[in-house]
């Protein structure tokens, strides 16, 4: 069955396109198997192009790390992250082993793609994609972007035209050249000066070529004979590292104009890749006084105090590809820095590299040793592991042109359909919280019939769809949302597109279920309400899981017969993210309390049974470190009940998350993280223990049976309303300093 990816929604797409699978090489963390598969085609957001790949380079040092980790055993693994098995540990203390170890194995079952450094074609664009075309010539870069498939969706600022004298293959060096170029600039060295490169593999041989053509005078260093001559045959001066100390200093005072006595070198980047301390050692015996020494290897960092404080050497670690790296706003969002405050930000730095190459100032086809077509992409990594004893250098995939004219969505054996009365879903979303939570509690749920899958990317859609049984994969929602099949979709995904899918499913006549938090502003949420005003045939419900599980509706039954208002107190351990976590950017999650508060917010506004009508929040000062969500807040109740739900980001993780205390008619109850329940009324004492359940079991299995009977919603529309209106609301009393009314 041939599939197509309806495009024609995107402004600067003039035809619809017909795609095959692509292929792309993946890793497997778990079991540290390297494969090439098929995958559904990526498609294209805003700020995104989807790029036909030409050309794409293999990195000897970020790759091979990911690959050796993968092919550990799970004792290797834990002893080179020590880290990660302290996280783990506590996680454990907390929420008990099985839950801990469920969720470490599902992290590691998720499919890495590899590869961040590519070029190719343009063939469809996003919207706010002004300055570029289809059919334009790029280089791509960035891990999660530029990797080793057929195609690859990448964003406006990790994207650099293409002159046109710069091959594919060249081009596919600009990313590893934008990291030895950044190392450069931090040197911050100018024209005639002496630079000491140590270190002559890729990174290393592309920057002597950068120093040189800066006008400075350069010396290459390096252990292999065979890169030295290299690094000779592209006309700069090298040795190797036994005679380096002594050749150094003979370099520096020939090239001392005048001068009767050795300099030493202004600047030595080290560009090595080593655990060892000799390349930091060689560095500051070789260096001036106060000279700067430039990492941008991996390598021992052991500093001889004595030498560097002598000479009063400065040391900088050099962070990738330069500003912008690591910047959500930046790489994601397509925002640029002024040019007037940053002038290199990673973005220039791409164009200053294929600038060079196309001045023939940067030669990279000297440099390549190997090319394998993608079918072939594991031997690749076989070369850089050292499972193929062979010298290397730089390591290319290629892409050649397909020849079948096949074309086909990705399906998935047949599976048996468990009875007629069923839902039939559609998922949105293939993400951590999609494979560790919803999808396995979904799996086991008979009255669901899992259709198709898609995630923006395909990759995660094709692994989930495979590992829990849907029928297909694909990369667009529509594909989804108009399918024919399918009754019921799922939105699984970031929080910014959660009330437009809304919209879109129920305009379809689909049911949808979509996990917290149903919008992210008002704007957002007065269209989803207006859209179930139009709506009186489909279902609509927010996950709002914690009402369902078993202790807090056992909770409920034992209060509901209360009369008197009720006070509630429930403390979040919510634990520290950082600011440019995607949750933290307003535009993006919606902020932490918007975003995850409004869960807790839920389960005082189902205890109650009164919906929230006014709330006064207060934070703590940021200092730079926080994003607001150090917060309380306190919630009145239409039936004079009061609810303090106290957020917090600054404590210790290993002390439960959750706890909520209620007092009210002479009764006392207290929900300690799930796990128990203890009640107190009348000097009697009632304590229920279980396993930790969050309800996400029993809230799919009421969702489903709402769906199947026609029957009222689960969650009842005007509570779902009031508690996201709730987060705006608390938002907004935390930056005006008072009360808000909640409509």
């Amino acid at each position: 069955m041939a599939k197509l990816y309806h495009l024609q929604n995107l402004p600067s797409v003039r035809y619809a396109l017909y795609f095959l699978p692509m292929k792309q090489l993946l890793q497997n963390i778990k079991d540290g198997r390297t494969i090439v598969e098929e995958v559904p085609i990526p498609t294209p957001r805003e700020g995104q192009a989807l790029v036909k790949v030409s050309a794409s380079l293999v990195s000897a040092g970020t790759e091979r790390m990911v690959v050796e980790f993968a092919e550990k055993s799970y004792l290797g693994k834990a002893r080179s992250r020590p880290d990660l098995v302290k996280q783990t540990l506590d996680k454990a203390r907390r929420e008990g082993i099985l839950p801990t170890m469920q969720a470490v194995f599902n992290r590691l079952d998720q499919p890495m793609g590899l590869g961040y450094s590519s070029a190719g074609t343009i063939v469809a664009l996003g919207k706010q994609m002004q300055g570029f075309k289809v059919g334009q010539r790029v280089a791509c870069a960035g891990g999660g972007y530029a990797m080793h498939a057929e195609y690859n969706v990448v964003p406006r600022n990790l994207l650099t035209p293409l002159p046109k004298n710069v091959d594919f293959e060249s081009a596919a060096f600009t990313t590893l050249g934008a990291i030895a170029l950044h190392g450069f600039r931090l040197a911050e060295t100018q024209l005639g000066e002496n630079v000491a490169v140590i270190g002559l593999g890729l990174l290393g041989l592309l920057t002597i070529q950068m120093a040189s053509a800066a006008g400075c005078r350069v010396l290459g260093i390096d252990i292999d004979p065979k890169r030295v001559k290299l690094a000779s045959s592209l006309n700069v001066e090298a040795v190797s590292r036994p005679q380096a100390e002594s050749a150094s200093a003979a370099f520096t005072l020939r090239q001392a104009q005048g001068g009767a006595a050795n300099r030493g070198f202004d600047s030595i980047i080290i560009c090595a890749d080593t655990p060892s301390n000799d390349p930091v050692e060689l560095a500051g015996v070789i260096a001036r006084d106060r000279a700067k020494v430039v990492a941008t290897g991996a390598v021992g960092l052991n500093f001889p105090r004595k030498i560097y404080y002598e000479k009063e050497i400065s040391f900088i670690n050099s962070r990738s590809y330069g500003p912008g790296r690591y910047d959500l706003n930046y790489e994601e969002n397509g925002q640029d820095y002024p040019i007037g405050y940053i002038r290199w930000t990673e973005g220039r730095n791409f164009q200053a590299v294929v600038d060079l190459m196309a001045s023939g100032k940067l030669k990279v086809t000297p440099l390549i040793s190997h090319r394998f077509p993608i079918e072939d992409g594991v031997q690749a990594y076989e070369v850089i592991t050292g499972k193929r004893k062979e010298p290397f250098l730089g390591v290319l995939l290629t892409y050649p042109e397909r020849k079948t004219k096949e074309e086909r969505k990705i399906e998935f054996p047949a599976i048996v359909n468990r009875k007629s009365s069923i839902v039939n879903l559609g998922v949105l979303g293939a993400g951590l919280f999609a494979n560790s939570t919803l999808l396995p509690v979904i799996e086991n749920n008979k009255d669901f019939q899992l259709v198709g899958i898609a995630s923006s990317g395909g990759l995660h859609a094709q692994h989930s769809g495979r590992k829990f049984g849907f029928q297909y994969a694909a990369s667009s929602e529509d594909e989804i949302i108009n399918d024919p099949k399918i009754n019921t979709v799922a939105v699984l995904t970031r929080h910014d597109t959660h009330a437009d899918l809304v919209v879109k499913a129920l305009k379809a006549g689909k049911h949808v279920f979509v996990e917290k938090p149903l919008a992210i502003n008002s704007d957002q949420l007065s269209v989803v309400s207006k859209q179930l005003l139009k709506t009186d045939h489909c279902l609509l419900m927010t996950g709002f899981n914690r009402r369902f599980s078993p202790l807090a509706q056992s909770l409920k039954s034992q209060i509901s017969n209360l009369q008197e208002p009720k006070h509630l107190h429930y403390r979040i351990n919510a634990g520290y993210l950082p600011p440019n976590h995607w949750t933290q950017v307003p535009a993006i999650g919606g902020g932490r309390i918007i975003g995850e508060a409004c869960h807790f917010i839920d389960l005082i506004t189902f205890l109650v049974g009164a919906l929230p009508v006014s709330v006064s929040a207060h934070a703590l000062p940021n200092i730079s470190k926080y994003s607001e969500d150090n917060v309380s807040m306190t919630f009145t109740f239409a039936d004079g009940s009061i609810g303090v739900v106290d957020y917090l980001a600054n404590g210790d993780k290993s002390m439960p998350k959750e706890r909520l205390e209620i007092f009210c008619g002479g009764m006392v109850a207290v929900l300690d993280d799930y796990v128990s329940l203890t009640t107190l009324k009348d000097g009697k004492r009632k304590e229920e223990r279980r396993a930790q359940d969050k309800g996400w079991r029993a809230e799919m299995a009421a969702f489903a049976e709402s769906v199947k009977s026609g029957k009222e919603p689960p969650i009842p529309y005007e509570q779902i309303i009031a508690v996201t209106r709730s987060t705006f609301a608390a938002v907004e009393s935390i930056r005006s300093g008072n009360p808000v009314k909640i409509s």
